[in-house]
């Protein structure tokens, strides 16, 4: 006999079978991703000693170049061989969530380990954030199909394993949640935090067992900015977030020129960065991998120099900016935290020179630089605020923090740039630039933002399919950062934020029409309704 899938979703046994599979997705994002750490911390560590050789051994110069050439080689083969493994990962799990991509896990899993470790062993300026949040959904990915899951649960087993590779990454766990929900799910409820939560939770203790509990990034606060001068805040937050925002830009162009590389591709494109790579080990080791170098200079940033930051700043935005636009397997977002923090040294800097702060405040604006980075070049504000937090281990700077989050953030917006992720996963669905027409209202209406939820009974259906209130107007379609004119014939994505326009005095009955026609469950649509 059939066990109706609302039943089943609302029942205490589902509620407690959220908090163990969410485990086991932990487990396994965990051990995943701490394998991965573990293979580039070998190889980022080989590389390294490899160059320092150089002065007593110039005759092996010759050989890394060789072996970058190889190297090229071997990716181009993988991502050939699996291509939903190119770039990040992120914008893939996106997809995946949202029901467009269905990648086969334990392809992915291989070529991801192998095509990040060979990357890594190239020196490439690329993270290890974005293919654990991969890897993690991957993981999820595995766990839902040993257990038999419906397609709808196993898109929210994804989300556990993006959170659970994310906290894994990082050593933050609240971060992995917070990342989970807001760039990948777009959407909080309890049954979701939970399960993310016991994901995030269990992958992170994995992680700390066999990595140890020190953090990735360690700055700690040397002092508060007193309220009588938070205007300094404002002004940082709109300079991040303009900082933010010059850095998609510059990442998007940069992705133009080197895709019109079509010469064996995709061997042509990675050949770029990892000869580049070469120079780079020749003549800045410092920029080589993610920037845990870097952040170790950071770390005591007494007698760091303007200039020094400048230069460091400006030569791992095109060192990663090559190696992101090339597709290489590898993440972006542990360089771009790098860059957040070089930004805040610098206004750091600049604000000790103008204003007369503390110069022990440099370290703070370090961590607010993050910050304001995440929140302006991601659009995840919450997140931004919550990774600060977990680096730091103090709430003291939570308001502050909160400050240039939301400034930054409400700047990009403001210059419409793409966020960074939803540009990358509108590239990889395949979505045109459609023209967003002008955005209307009328006296005795009220506009109502919704999510179009997984496994919601709107999800992959035509506008025009479905039963909307009385006098509802449909005025905008936002997928992935894109606004789309709606008509009858346009189908609805899980992901998509709808913008409608619904009668006042009808406002209540409505909105909960909407709300019921677009509210998701774990369940596939089709089993809600069969």
């Amino acid at each position: 006999m059939r066990t109706d899938p609302v039943v089943r979703r609302l029942s205490g046994r589902f509620q407690v079978s959220l908090v163990w599979e969410g485990c086991l997705v932990g487990l396994a994002g965990g051990l995943l991703v701490t394998l991965y750490r573990l293979s580039l911390t070998w190889a980022e560590g080989t590389i390294r000693a490899f160059v320092s050789t150089f002065g007593e051994h110039p005759e092996r110069i010759a050989m890394l170049f060789v072996g970058l050439v190889l190297a090229a080689v071997a990716v181009a083969a993988l991502v050939r061989w699996e291509p939903a493994t190119s770039g990040s990962g992120i914008p893939q799990v996106d997809a995946e969530v949202m029901g467009s991509m269905d990648m086969p896990w334990h392809r992915v899993v291989v070529a991801k380990l192998a095509e990040g470790t060979l990357a890594a062993l190239g020196g490439l300026s690329l993270g290890r954030e974005g293919p654990s949040v991969q890897l993690g959904g991957m993981a999820g990915k595995a766990v839902s199909k040993l257990l038999r899951r419906g397609r709808g649960e196993e898109r929210l087993l994804v989300t556990c394993g993006a959170g659970a590779g994310m906290a894994a990454a990082f050593h933050a766990p609240l971060t992995g949640v917070m990342f989970a929900l807001e760039e990948i799910h777009k959407t909080f409820n309890a049954a979701l935090i939970i399960s993310v939560m016991c994901a995030a939770v269990v992958s992170d203790y994995v992680a700390s067992q066999i990595l140890g509990l020190k953090p990735v990034i360690a700055f700690g606060l040397s002092g508060f900015l007193p309220h009588g001068i938070y205007w300094v805040l404002v002004v940082f937050g709109l300079a991040m977030g303009l900082v933010g925002v010059a850095h998609n830009a510059g990442m998007f162009a940069i992705q133009d020129v080197l895709s019109r590389i079509r010469w064996k591709s995709p061997f042509g494109r990675f050949l770029v960065p990892f000869v580049i790579a070469g120079g780079v080990a020749l003549s800045a080791p410092i920029l080589m991998d993610g920037g845990d170098a870097i952040l170790k200079l950071l770390e005591q940033p007494t007698g760091i120099t303007v200039a020094l930051l400048a230069t460091l700043l400006i030569g791992k935005f095109l060192f990663t900016g090559v190696c992101f636009g090339a597709g290489v397997p590898g993440g972006t977002l542990f360089p771009l935290v790098v860059m957040g923090a070089l930004a805040g040294a610098l206004l750091g800097e600049a604000g000790t020179s103008l204003f007369g702060l503390d110069p022990a405040l440099v370290t703070n604006f370090m961590v607010l630089g993050i910050a304001g980075m995440f929140a302006s070049a991601i659009r995840a504000p919450v997140t931004a605020v919550v990774l600060a937090f977990e680096l730091t281990g103090s709430l003291d700077a939570l308001l502050s923090l909160s400050v240039v989050s939301v400034v930054a953030y409400v700047t990009a917006n403001v210059l419409h740039v793409d966020p960074y992720y939803e540009h990358l996963l509108a590239k990889l669905l395949g979505l045109s630039e459609d023209e967003a027409h002008d955005r209307w209202g009328s006296q005795g209406r009220q506009l109502h933002s919704y999510v179009v939820e997984s496994g919601c009974d709107a999800a992959g259906r035509l506008i025009s399919d479905l039963d909307w209130p009385k006098q509802a107007l449909i005025v905008t379609v936002t997928r992935c950062g894109k606004q789309i004119m709606p008509r009858g014939s346009t189908r609805l994505m899980e992901g998509d934020r709808l913008l409608v326009l619904l009668e006042e005095q009808r406002g209540d009955d409505s909105e909960s029409h909407v709300r019921r026609l677009l509210h998701g469950s774990f369940a596939p649509r089709q089993e809600m309704n069969g």
